[in-house]
C-alpha cells in the first residue's frame, strides 16, 4: 500500500533547508496526521516521496523510524 501525503509548501532547494519546521510550514499542526491512522494497525508502512520509497516503522517503545 502506498500512502501519499499532501505537500502544502514546496520543498526548499538542496542546501537551503529551513531552520525549523515552523519556518517551512507555519500551519503544519493543522495538517498533522495521527500515526495510528497512518500505520492502520501495521508495524510499518511504505511511503513514496518524489520517486523514492521510504519505510515508516513503529518501534516497541512507541517511537517512529523513517528509513530509505
Amino acid at each position: 500500500m502506498t500512502v501519499s501525503l499532501p505537500t502544502p509548501h514546496p520543498s526548499p532547494p538542496p542546501g537551503c533547508a529551513p531552520a525549523s519546521l515552523e519556518a517551512a510550514a507555519p500551519d503544519f499542526q493543522d495538517n498533522a496526521l495521527d500515526s495510528r491512522s497512518l500505520l492502520a494497525g501495521r508495524k510499518a508502512v511504505a511511503i513514496e516521496h518524489e520517486g523514492s520509497r521510504y519505510v515508516l516503522r513503529a518501534t516497541r517503545s512507541g517511537k517512529l523510524i523513517l528509513t530509505k
